[in-house]
């Protein structure tokens, strides 16, 4: 599952830095490469919360196999697309709301299969070591897609994509079946909305889903990339642009040993989605290539010490039967934002330049998670060592085995 995941982020990274320079070159509008992030989100919404469901009711594997099949059908289409004569605008947002629809469906039960084979006291391990995956590909993949776009074209990135695809299913087919529990229901509303309550009632757990979406939605401005780096007179940083957040990511997660010793988690989650927001800031106001680049990567390094505390509070406190429902309504909070922040950061560099997009998002970022944390005292209190829910899970971990 690592190296499938692995190989899949790898390729889906060169598509995620040409479509947006396709958009760019077709169009020249921020706006038209922001509404991105609009025509991701509808699809995000509906299939994440059914995915959720769906990874409580059937074969986890099937569905996460039969899920990679399709995003490889994506990348065909992009690459067909882009071998006409005149390529289309509309096959790149078709080509983007499907695949959003597709992750939905997936990531899932790709989260949920995680606690099913991974013990309780390493879970904030794992959560690191997939984080780990998905940031060498963060890395690789636009530093490739760069080289890849300049010396031999958007086509050949593309054609590299459904390449990936085809080895990740390969290798995702050598997953052990993961059936549902013998009491599970069929997908229905009714199980989203138990899901919905559960997670309601859970103040800690809902305070690191909104942390979450508001450090995307002020503090990722990703869809200016292509544009910032124009001005800065470094197209040729364009790739590594991209692969800076990762790679401040990735030098959190292989010297991330001190987060076994860090019990209050919700306090941690606050902090790191905070410093994302400042170290944005600090990237919008900088005038240099380099003093950019370096803001990023601290930016990356703040977002991955949030998300390894929110994984651990999610995986070490939420029951097995929620895990898909809850995992569905994760994915919202963790991609749904980034899509709203694609087009708050599109807009507004529309309206006023690129570079104040970047630093008042970032700001606004420190202010919203600010007034969060005062107004989510369970999210600050959280302790792993004390909390009932954690204490639960952990007892019956130890029954299992």
């Amino acid at each position: 599952m690592w190296w499938a995941g692995a190989i899949t982020v790898f390729g889906s990274f060169l598509t995620f830095v040409a479509l947006p320079l396709q958009l760019k070159e077709l169009t020249g509008s921020p706006l038209a490469v922001g509404v991105i992030g609009a025509v991701e989100l509808v699809p995000l919404i509906v299939f994440g919360l059914y995915g959720g469901a769906l990874a409580d009711a059937v074969d986890r594997r099937k569905l996460i196999i039969w899920t990679e099949v399709a995003l490889g059908g994506t990348a065909l289409l992009l690459l067909t697309n882009t071998l006409l004569a005149s390529p289309l605008i509309w096959p790149l947002y078709a080509a983007a709301a499907l695949t959003s629809a597709l992750t939905g469906l997936q990531r899932p039960a790709l989260t949920a299969i995680v606690p099913r084979i991974v013990p309780h006291e390493q879970l904030a391990a794992a959560a690191a070591l997939n984080s780990a995956r998905w940031q060498i590909g963060a890395i690789a993949g636009p530093s490739a897609a760069g080289l890849v776009i300049v010396y031999a074209g958007l086509e050949v990135a593309y054609a590299l994509d459904v390449l990936t695809f085809a080895v990740s299913v390969l290798l995702a087919w050598q997953l052990r079946p993961c059936p549902a529990a013998h009491d599970a229901g069929k997908p229905s509303l009714r199980g989203i909305a138990e899901g919905a309550v559960y997670a309601w009632r859970r103040k800690e757990l809902l305070g690191t889903y909104v942390v979450d979406v508001a450090a995307m939605f002020f503090a990722l401005p990703i869809a200016v990339f292509p544009f910032l780096a124009d001005q800065l007179d470094a197209p040729w940083a364009l790739g590594l642009m991209y692969a800076a957040l990762p790679l401040g990511s990735a030098l959190v997660s292989v010297t991330s040993g001190w987060t076994s010793r860090v019990q209050r988690h919700g306090r941690a989650v606050v902090v790191g989605a905070a410093g994302t927001g400042v170290a944005i800031a600090a990237a919008g106001l900088a005038g240099n290539i380099w003093l950019v680049l370096l803001s990023l990567t601290v930016a990356g390094g703040f977002d991955m010490v949030s998300g390894i505390f929110r994984s651990a509070m999610w995986n070490q406190t939420i029951p097995d039967e929620l895990r898909g429902r809850l995992a569905g309504i994760e994915l919202l909070s963790y991609t749904g934002g980034p899509q709203l922040g694609h087009v708050r950061a599109g807009g507004m560099a529309a309206l006023t330049s690129v570079r104040t997009s970047m630093w008042i998002g970032g700001l606004t970022c420190v202010a919203a998670v600010g007034l969060l944390a005062v107004c989510l005292p369970r999210l600050m209190a959280y302790d792993a060592r004390t909390n009932e829910h954690a204490r639960r899970m952990r007892e019956q971990k130890a029954a299992q085995s």
